[in-house]
């Protein structure tokens, strides 16, 4: 086991993408008017891909097209002070082929807010890193 500075173990990539694929909420990071902005979202993992589903006209539909974005989920246990946290960092593409859209389409992606939510973004991680907290 490799343990950083902090004492934190450090995690494989494989490790990271099981973590990630876990769990139900991630954070992605993109950039809004030249601002860093940080929006909740529910994901899919599929090939490795982070996948995104979202409406057609939201800030992030249109921020996150074919620009380089963070994403980051975790689970902790405050009680126990136990936890993770897996980072990525990578380019987000919008889904504009008829084909690829009706593959997302059948993910378990269920958007928790009303509206329509056809559109979806996919980030190939170029980065991942992670790191948990056993005591």
């Amino acid at each position: 086991m490799k343990l950083d500075s902090a004492g934190l173990e450090i995690l494989s990539g494989g490790e990271c993408l099981d973590l990630l694929a876990s769990a139900p909420i991630g954070r992605i990071v993109f950039t809004d008017r030249a601002l860093p902005a940080v929006q909740p979202v529910n994901f899919c993992l599929l090939d490795g891909n982070i996948v995104i589903r979202t409406a057609p006209g939201s800030k992030l539909a249109a921020a996150a097209r074919n620009a380089v974005v963070a994403f980051e989920a975790d689970d902790f246990d405050v009680t126990f002070r136990r936890g993770w946290s897996v980072t990525a960092v990578g380019h987000a593409r919008a889904v504009s082929e008829p084909e690829e859209i009706a593959r997302l389409s059948a993910l378990p992606l269920t958007p928790w807010v009303p509206g329509t939510h056809d559109h979806f973004i996919v980030m190939a991680p170029e980065q991942i890193s992670g790191r948990r907290l056993n005591r």
